[in-house]
């Protein structure tokens, strides 16, 4: 890894001025952490100070190191790597798992107050989580004690935004090394100046000379945060018409690269996030795990994944006692851990589903797919990897031996020797899908070449996996369809409730009308059981609520454009006296909720002034006596009587 050579820091400057605000739209804190022989890990630089509790500083430390028990040995002098993880802050609540007899809770939705309860949560909870993007050196030097010395570079954030922090710690990792402290003043003042995150857009953040261009997740991926501007592909579940818009979060990462050796179990791993299966994931290395776990969540875009993933986990992370604790017969929590340890095996052995992935010689002796047969090949020309030649590899005597060999020592066999496999009582519903696995490319040994078809490979597999995952999406559709106002209708009465859900008559109606054709094609006959699998697990609730309160406020906007669209004049013309009485109380009313606290945007100001402009009309076209009495209400009285509430500037 190495940094970019447009981008220095000269002895001279003097230490750059720093907006604490601007920065914590994007980091939390900048850490330099030290193994010290005597005393463990220890963070040396924290920037800005007091961000951790004590607790959380210790946490960041110890998972700011490769374990030592699953490193092998390198001689090279200077060995880098990147990776990250994520932890729970201190003094937050483990989520409750939503149960099928709850999924009625979903209905408490349509209280048009539920909504602003819930923004106020998420931006309760939008610290909840920690990530943590590390810049790990060790330096092997036979003169120094023990032989060498290691320190990590970490960003610490709220946001998952591998695309943004990787690229960055590329640049910042060596500059440390290079100039020291003062390289996090100043990376830290280039990061104070960038906008804010704008989810599910390309940015340019400029660091230096350099410029990040950077595809951010979308915000209905992201925890919290829930906004209007997450409804466009969120309300129906749709494939979207620009494909190089990240739909999920981790859409940076390798698919291929790290489970080419499970291509076929792919699948398999999507439907065990899907239901929110608890899954231990075993790598040689901190960035083998990290990426497994990230291709992983990355699989089930669009859904939002409610299950605690855990893309390097280790024994000293607080939640490992509670877990180590669990007998047998306990059930599992919802997670996706990642180790390199393995002692993991012994420890948890209540985890149903284990997953060893990766090369613990680093990809470099990685015996690469046999192709396809075929006259006069050039073998510098990547070609097709085929169904044929995974399946005769798959299936071959010895392959078969060695399948067998796997399944009867267990997941144990990696304390001997890693190995790519898979360890799982469950039987996946959806098949492999045979033109996809045809369509991807083997690439040879040559690192350029791979790389290269590794991102036309992962296109093919992460496009696969988004139309997969929102076609099974899809019959949930009509619970989210917001209405408006039918032609001639009124549309200043309160909108007509979402549909609601019952588990039951949705499997019901499911049943009889069939998966569709996509889904047909791929599943296998008993595909309902993934559909009531999901509706019983970990990810359904979270979506399903945070998709109707989009729909709620997808409905409110529709609703509120028709009143501004509305001539009152025209629409009262033929009305009878008290059809035109209950259209001005209706129009109060609407104008009482528009002036509520915390509606201040230009959008609510319109709407008032509108609404104030038809209240005032309506009143006109009413009887004197009818008027006087209405004035006897103060409130009334000030409504029609005082100044036009003031217009923000669109």
């Amino acid at each position: 890894m190495s940094r970019s050579p447009s981008f220095s820091v000269r002895s001279e400057l003097p230490t750059p001025k720093i907006d604490s605000n601007s920065l914590s739209r994007w980091v939390v804190a900048f850490c330099i952490i030290r193994f010290d022989l005597e005393q463990g890990q220890l963070i040396e630089e924290s920037y800005p100070t007091g961000c951790l509790t004590q607790e959380e500083e210790i946490e960041v430390a110890f998972s700011s190191f490769p374990d030592s028990v699953s490193q092998h040995q390198n001689r090279s002098s200077i060995h880098d790597c990147i990776f990250f993880f994520r932890f729970r802050r201190r003094g937050t609540s483990v989520p409750a798992n939503g149960s099928s007899s709850e999924i009625v809770e979903v209905e408490r939705l349509a209280d048009k107050n539920v909504l602003n309860r819930e923004k106020k949560s998420s931006r309760n909870n939008r610290g909840r989580y920690l990530y943590g993007f590390v810049f790990n050196r060790q330096r092997h030097d036979e003169r120094l004690k023990r032989g060498g010395e290691q320190k990590s570079v970490v960003i610490l954030s709220h946001n998952p935004y591998s695309s943004v922090f990787k690229p960055l710690l590329q640049i910042m990792g060596p500059l440390y090394f290079d100039v020291g402290k003062k390289a996090l003043e100043h990376i830290a003042a280039y990061v104070s100046l960038w906008p804010s995150p704008v989810p599910g857009t390309l940015m340019e953040l400029p660091i230096g000379n350099a410029m990040l261009k950077v595809n951010l997740p979308p915000a209905h991926s992201l925890e919290g945060g829930m906004s209007l501007e997450e409804t466009t592909f969120s309300m129906a579940p749709l494939l979207p018409n620009n494909q190089s818009v990240p739909q999920g979060l981790f859409h940076d990462s390798d698919i291929f690269g790290i489970y080419r050796g499970l291509l076929l179990q792919l699948w398999l791993l999507w439907e065990l996030l899907l239901i929110g299966e608890p899954i231990l994931i075993i790598a040689p290395t901190p960035p083998q795990c990290c990426e497994a776990v990230a291709a992983l969540v990355s699989l089930v875009a669009p859904l939002l994944c409610s299950v605690d993933f855990r893309p390097y986990f280790t024994i000293h992370d607080p939640e490992f006692t509670h877990l180590n604790s669990l007998q047998e017969g306990d059930v599992f929590p919802p997670m996706v851990l990642g180790v390199t340890n393995l002692f993991f095996l012994k420890a948890l052995r209540n985890v149903p589903h284990i997953v060893s992935v990766g090369n613990s010689a680093a990809n470099a002796n990685r015996v690469p797919f046999a192709p396809r047969a075929s006259s006069g090949r050039n073998p510098g020309r990547p070609e097709a990897l085929g169904l044929q030649s995974l399946s005769l590899r798959r299936f071959s005597p010895s392959n078969l031996l060695n399948a067998v060999k796997l399944k009867r020592d267990g997941p144990l066999c990696l304390m001997t020797e890693h190995k790519e496999a898979i360890w799982s009582t469950y039987a996946a519903i959806t098949k492999p899908d045979t033109s996809i696995l045809n369509r991807l490319i083997d690439a040879g040994m040559s690192p350029r070449v791979e790389e290269s078809m590794s991102v036309v490979n992962n296109e093919i597999l992460r496009r696969h996996f988004l139309e997969l995952t929102t076609n099974f999406l899809a019959p949930f559709g009509p619970y989210f369809r917001a209405t408006t106002p039918s032609e001639g209708s009124t549309p200043f009465v309160n909108p007509p409730n979402l549909p609601p859900f019952s588990a039951d008559e949705f499997l019901g109606s499911l049943s009889a009308r069939g998966p569709g054709k996509f889904l047909s094609k791929r599943m296998r006959s008993n595909w309902l059981d993934l559909y009531k699998r999901f509706l019983k697990g970990h990810n359904f609730i979270p979506w399903f609520q945070r998709r109707r309160a989009v729909a709620e406020q997808e409905q409110h906007k529709l609703w509120s454009q028709a009143r501004l669209k509305t001539n009152i004049k025209q629409f009262i013309s033929e009305m009878s006296e008290l059809d035109i009485i209950e259209t001005f109380n209706l129009i109060e009313r609407c104008l009482l909720e528009e002036m509520e606290p915390g509606k201040t945007n230009a959008d609510s100001a319109a709407a008032c002034q509108k609404l104030k402009e038809d209240l005032e009309a309506v009143f006109n076209v009413l009887p004197k006596d009818m008027q006087q009495s209405l004035l006897l209400n103060p409130q009334r009285a000030a409504l029609l009587q005082g100044p036009y509430p003031p217009t923000s500037p669109r």
